[in-house]
């Protein structure tokens, strides 16, 4: 058992002993089916927090030759598959953490640090068949293979390091993705390469270095769905063994969309969550604001329009094929909204092809990050929004239209009203506080039609659902008729209690607003 040759099960072990252990090893049934194929190069990118790491360990202890992990596995998923036996270690398993390689090294000597390091293991196993003649890892590795017939499986970590910490350094970037085609592109000792990271594969000009890998990202996960984070059948159980609110965990840590799985959370928030029966926002305990600051405030026409678009909870068109997978070279601000899906700060429907900010924990993180300056209009918007909210449970419905009058004014520098939806989004901006008590759904299919905003409250709280229409050049009475007419409020099955129907027009060339409240009961 060796650091990077068959480094052994012990990772996984810590990780299965763990408080928390959610079963993810159906993933090993997927690679198996890639072992030995066309499609054995996998490049699997996720944000910070969504087990990368501790996936790596797992296929390190399942695949890794010399140590039996046969008990390790029993009882979970992947221990029912018809080739779980095939593939137990029977591998040789070159695992590769690229952070430590790019920390170690000298200045721009990552790969040939990484090929010392590796091949002094291989002579340790290996040194009958490596002389001192043999140079490089690919050289090596085909020495061995020739003489043995034996394969290898190489994990990456961190891949895209050196993309990351070294943005400047174009030419080290290439050296490095060349590395990585030489030691696995063509080889027949690759029997599976499997490499994680944050972004996908860099790209250079119309080519890419690694164009042998098929890629699984934050805009499409494929067969790895359901690995990528956690399901909400996976939260549900959680929830019930540690007596927590599963709606409200929804609200803070759900939000991520892929095309069959609909709800992916957050794994590393949820975990600390359960641990300390508390919902909060646990991503600043691994990454500050500033990182997502950064991008937010470059000077791209439309993207702040976009973010507080998205704020308001609406959604975004993005073209997420002109980005070049780094975080340095960007052409508009369709590369910075892709960025931000790949970092995990926004969502992603691939169907629709529209990215939107997932939940209450990285909202708080959009917030922190307009806080420190740039963004004072909205963070004047977001601090109104909480007496805005009191004087619509009142039912003052002159105080608040002044309020929306003054949402608009302090926004109309960045949103322009031209329609419901622009309107929709400002309205979701101005009760901004009302998440911290509701889940805000826009465009909820409810009777003949659709809601435009509802606010359902959530179980903690005591306080009526909001069924919000919305009006362009028309009447706040008109809007509540319409609630009534479509039976908008059948839509909130299972809700039992005090229902508020609001009624917002915004008359254009008066450039008011104009609301009206109503009060009624749902019985179930």
């Amino acid at each position: 058992m060796g650091i990077y040759l068959n480094p052994g099960n012990k990772g996984f072990w810590q990780a299965v002993r763990s408080e928390i252990y959610v079963d993810k090893t159906g993933l090993i049934a997927v690679t198996n089916n890639y072992v030995n194929t066309l499609q054995k190069y996998l490049c699997v990118s996720r944000p910070r927090r969504f087990g990368k790491s501790v996936a790596l360990k797992m296929l390190a202890a399942y695949y890794s030759r010399g140590c039996d992990s046969a008990d390790l596995f029993h009882g979970f998923a992947i221990e029912k598959a018809a080739d779980f036996k095939e593939h137990l270690n029977q591998y040789d398993v070159i695992y590769l953490n690229m952070q430590q390689f790019l920390i170690e090294a000298e200045a721009g000597k990552i790969t040939e640090y990484l090929e010392q390091e590796v091949l002094e293991e291989l002579r340790e196993e290996y040194g009958e068949i490596l002389t001192d003649q043999v140079r490089g890892l690919a050289a090596a590795l085909r020495k061995i293979y020739a003489r043995t017939g034996r394969q290898f499986i190489f994990l990456v970590d961190e891949w895209d390091c050196v993309m990351r910490e070294r943005q400047e350094s174009e030419e080290l970037q290439k050296q490095y993705l060349n590395f990585l085609r030489n030691l696995l592109k063509d080889q027949e000792f690759v029997a599976l390469a499997y490499m994680t990271g944050i972004l996908p594969v860099k790209k250079y000009g119309i080519h890419s270095a690694l164009n042998m890998f098929k890629e699984y990202s934050m805009t499409e996960q494929f067969d790895l769905e359901e690995y990528t984070g956690f399901t909400e059948e996976e939260v549900k159980e959680l929830c019930g063994r540690y007596d927590m609110d599963f709606s409200e965990t929804g609200s803070w840590y759900d939000g991520y969309r892929f095309r069959k799985v609909r709800h992916i959370y957050n794994p590393r928030s949820v975990v600390e969550a359960m641990q300390n029966r508390v919902l909060s926002n646990y991503w600043t305990k691994t990454e500050t604001y500033e990182a997502l600051k950064i991008y937010m405030d470059m000077d791209f026409d439309g993207l702040r329009a976009d973010i507080v678009h998205m704020l308001g909870g609406g959604r975004v068109k993005v073209n997420t094929y002109s980005f070049r997978n780094d975080m340095r070279n960007f052409e508009n601000k369709d590369d910075v909204l892709t960025l931000l899906i790949h970092l995990g700060y926004l969502g992603y429907d691939s169907e629709k092809e529209e990215a939107f900010i997932p939940n209450r924990e990285i909202t708080r993180e959009f917030e922190n990050a307009m806080s420190v300056g740039g963004w004072p209009e909205i963070m004047r918007i977001l601090k109104a929004s909480e007496r805005l909210l009191e004087d619509t449970l009142r039912g003052d419905e002159v105080s608040v239209a002044s309020g929306l009058d003054r949402a608009h004014m302090e926004v109309s520098s960045i949103l322009t009203y031209n329609d419901e939806n622009s309107l929709g989004c400002a309205i979701g901006l101005a009760y901004y506080s009302a998440r911290k008590d509701y889940r805000m759904i826009r465009e909820l299919p409810a009777g003949r039609g659709f809601a435009d905003v509802v606010f359902l409250p959530l179980p903690h709280t005591d306080k009526p659902a909001l069924v919000v229409e919305l009006k362009y050049d028309k009447n706040a009475e008109s809007a509540i008729q319409q609630i009534k007419d479509r039976q908008y409020t059948q839509a909130l099955d299972g809700y039992r209690g005090k229902i508020l129907l609001v009624g917002i027009n915004y008359d254009k060339e008066k450039k008011a607003h104009e609301c009206a409240i109503e009060r009624v009961e749902k019985d179930g």
